[in-house]
């Protein structure tokens, strides 16, 4: 008698997104706006209206937090693509890009 197998669609189901997953793609989202704000704000220069060493301490602070606002508002859409890559990695599999 032989063994009954399971198909193979019903050994590949597709998983579901957890809060987790789901804070940890807007998370990734917000770090990459977060830096890509940095990178703008350096290159600005800030003539006489230079908020001076205040300004210099805080600015990493300030693109971090601008990051974060952005990403919570839809940011890019670049964290609907991670979260897409999460649940792959999660499912083992391959890329189908």
């Amino acid at each position: 008698m032989t063994p009954i197998r399971p198909s193979i669609a019903a050994a590949v189901a597709p998983a579901v997104p957890t809060p987790k997953d789901r804070a940890t793609a807007q998370s990734f989202e917000a770090v990459f706006l977060g830096q890509m704000t940095q990178l703008m704000m350096d290159s600005v220069d800030t003539g006489s209206f230079s908020g001076g060493h205040g300004e210099e301490v805080f600015r990493g602070v300030l693109a971090e937090k601008l990051g974060t606002a952005m990403a919570a508002r839809g940011g890019l859409g670049l964290a609907p693509a991670v979260l897409d890559q999460i649940m792959r990695l999660k499912q083992g599999t391959p890329d189908a890009s």
